[in-house]
């Protein structure tokens, strides 16, 4: 498989775990998948703002799997994958990293896992009724090739489920991507344009901005929830009791998703069509 699904970089610098407050894997059942900072996962504490960040966009969008056939491309710890097994006839999950795919096969049996490249599906053409895309597309070198291979798998009137952060808020006034995991991040515009080239119908483009809650924590923690934690990351130091509750205590439902106000949203949630 080419080395261009994931590029080679430094740990990120915006994990949500220090020495001393939480482990920086997860252990639940005696399991271990890394948090490197590439991917989110479930369990712990300093990393839920960005977990339940990123759960959001299969929970609003679940019902669109429901009896479908669906391929998570880049599934990840396969957290994911498993909430949509459980509306779905099926689903595959598919990642380039073996151990990622070994972790899914363990913990969360209902998923069919494979190993692949996500530039060169290993899937039959028309073969999928729904892809789902969640915070991948961002670490893709070739992110046109990728669409294109999802609308060869989909079968004619099926749909990719698309989520990638803002670039307009993620990284602002910069060139290159503040996480160096990314290779290109996109707004909306961007997005769009990139759907419709592949070939897809783009029916919906939403964002994923913060509900009151979250807004009353970034008034109480200097103006920005995101940043007291990077700031706190980067410090190497235990976290402050008051910010670690914060971050522990957020949920889905603290996150809003909108259609409106599109470039001030944090992440871009896109629904594309297969025509």
């Amino acid at each position: 498989m080419s080395e261009a699904v994931i590029p080679a970089a430094p740990i990120d610098p915006t994990v949500m775990t220090t020495p001393g407050t939480v482990a920086d894997t997860d252990h639940r059942d005696g399991e271990t998948l890394p948090l490197t900072g590439e991917r989110t996962v479930p369990g712990i504490a300093e990393e839920n703002y960005w977990f339940r960040r990123h759960e959001v966009a299969y929970a609003r969008l679940l019902d669109r799997c429901a009896g479908k056939t669906v391929l998570e491309a880049g599934s990840g710890e396969g957290y994911g994958a498993d909430m949509i097994a459980g509306v779905a006839s099926k689903v595959t999950g598919l990642d380039y990293d073996a151990g990622a795919v070994a972790h899914v096969r363990e913990r969360y049996p209902r998923v069919e896992m494979i190993q692949g490249n996500l530039a060169d599906l290993p899937l039959d053409d028309d073969s999928v009724d729904v892809v789902v895309n969640f915070q991948v597309i961002e670490h893709l070198w070739d992110q046109g090739q990728f669409l294109r291979e999802c609308l060869r798998v989909l079968r004619p009137g099926g749909e990719l489920l698309i989520s990638t952060p803002n670039r307009i808020t993620f990284s602002p006034g910069r060139d290159t991507p503040l996480n160096p995991f990314h290779t290109r991040e996109l707004d909306a515009a961007e997005l769009a344009e990139l759907l419709v080239e592949a070939g897809f119908e783009v029916s919906r483009m939403i964002g994923v901005h913060h509900g009151p809650n979250l807004r009353a924590l970034d008034a109480k923690h200097g103006g920005s929830f995101i940043d007291a934690q990077i700031e706190r990351a980067l410090a190497g130091q235990p976290w402050p009791a008051d910010l670690t509750a914060d971050v522990a205590a957020v949920t889905i439902d603290d996150f809003a998703l909108l259609a409106e106000d599109i470039d001030a949203s944090l992440d871009l949630v896109a629904i594309a069509v297969k025509p």
